[in-house]
């Protein structure tokens, strides 16, 4: 039995993987939601935020279901963390905070089976619809998968980017732009000269390793109208709370001015 990671495939194919981030939602319905407006995979945030693992597998299994793919985010180098998600339903991992190709490494070693790395084998998994599958196609299919994201959120991390790529088993270097924006001394400055410098640097460095690059903390219409272009593939595109703010404030402003109107 293979695995089927959509935003994977996107990626493959040449294609733009769009991504959304689930912090704010607690029900399994946000995976059905988001496939429907589009997206390919849920960016599900453990370093930000309250939500549980448990609870964060529970929406991953409903993705998996929905052929939307889950991907977590994880605190900085937690691990145990990481495989739990991977046992409980996630595809992917996002890890923060990765600053050189040793760290890379490090976290290649615990997100894959072996010959790659050496995450420890649990059957009855989620992904594999809790069937009995051999460990040795189990272990090809779940390699072969899962995404491993890891994020450059500082000037150092730029500067390594191309032996980050270098780094087997990597798959995708995310640009976290507002920390990186801010570790530069220019936070929330995202159309800044020395951001897309950064971007360059990255796509540049992917492209020589065979990698997707990918960008998250941007989401004006102008700067991803900018940024996509240039080459950026995986793409997180906005979030649950900032959708959730930004159509509630439209509303009413919309029956405020109505209510005006009807007034004068």
């Amino acid at each position: 039995m293979s695995l089927r990671n959509e935003a994977r495939e996107r990626l493959q194919r040449g294609e733009v993987s769009i991504g959304v981030g689930v912090r704010t939602a607690r029900t399994v319905d946000v995976a059905k939601m988001m496939k429907t407006c589009g997206f390919d995979w849920l960016f599900i945030d453990l370093e930000h935020g309250t939500m549980s693992l448990e609870f964060a597998t529970t929406i991953a299994v409903a993705a998996l279901d929905t052929c939307i793919a889950p991907i977590v985010r994880v605190p900085f180098m937690q691990h145990s963390m990481a495989t739990r998600a991977l046992d409980g339903g996630a595809l992917g991992i996002v890890m923060p905070h990765v600053d050189t190709p040793e760290q890379a490494r490090e976290i290649v070693d615990h997100l894959k089976y072996p010959p790659v790395g050496h995450r420890s084998v649990s059957g009855s998994q989620a992904a594999f619809d809790f069937r009995s599958v051999p460990i040795a196609e189990l272990i090809e299919s779940a390699n072969a998968a899962t995404l491993v994201i890891v994020m450059l959120e500082t000037p150092t991390a730029i500067a390594n980017a191309e032996a980050i790529a270098a780094v087997p088993g990597v798959d995708v270097l995310l640009v976290g732009t507002n920390d990186l924006a801010a570790e530069m001394g220019i936070p929330g400055q995202f159309g800044h000269d020395r951001i897309a410098g950064a971007y360059e640097a990255v796509i540049a460095a992917c492209r020589k390793q065979n990698k997707w690059p990918g960008m998250a903390g941007v989401y004006s219409e102008d700067l991803l109208q900018r940024y996509i272009p240039m080459g950026m593939r995986l793409v997180m595109a906005g979030n649950d709370t900032g959708f959730l703010m930004a159509a509630g404030a439209s509303r009413t402003a919309l029956v405020r001015k109505s209510a005006g109107a009807a007034g004068s």
